[in-house]
């Protein structure tokens, strides 16, 4: 399976790595970010749909919980929708929510704190570790399925030198 590490010396590099990853993304893709609060994970979602072509406000969802996207990829209209566990108080608000019909094949997922819903969360195609290291960011990519090792096979990112 693909593997990626780099170091991102600042927010441009973050913001780099989204879009980077815009390109390379795919339907039914799903990603889990790990990172501690302050991490960059919101960042680097905001960089890769603005990138991948949404144009307008991405904000958290933190309060939300999910925030629905539309882009297009290859001519065709695809559903990307950033997920924000933080705030949930026990896997089963997840299955109430109905967020589970969302991992359906054609979205493209993408978990900010996916283990507060460990139990009940459909696999990560790609997870993705954000460490903040002094005024940057170490990143690591780990592909789990072959949708998500094809996507890190696409992935043309030099970091930030």
């Amino acid at each position: 399976m693909q593997h990626f590490q780099a170091h991102l010396h600042d927010e441009a590099g973050t913001a780099a790595l989204g879009a980077a990853l815009a390109r390379a993304i795919s339907p039914g893709l799903v990603i889990y970010l790990h990172g501690d609060l302050g991490a960059g994970k919101t960042a680097l979602t905001r960089a890769l749909l603005h990138a991948a072509g949404h144009v307008g406000t991405v904000k958290s969802p933190t309060y939300t919980l999910s925030e629905p996207y539309a882009i297009e990829l290859e001519g065709r209209k695809v559903g990307v929708i950033h997920f924000d566990l933080y705030r949930m108080g026990s896997p089963e608000e997840f299955l109430d929510a109905g967020f589970r019909e969302d991992f359906n094949g054609d979205n493209i997922c993408i978990v900010e704190w996916p283990e507060k819903a460990d139990r009940v969360l459909p696999a990560a195609d790609i997870n993705l570790f954000l460490t903040v290291a002094g005024n940057g960011r170490d990143v690591e990519l780990q592909a789990s399925t072959a949708l998500g090792n094809s996507c890190l096979q696409r992935l043309k990112f030099a970091p930030n030198m």
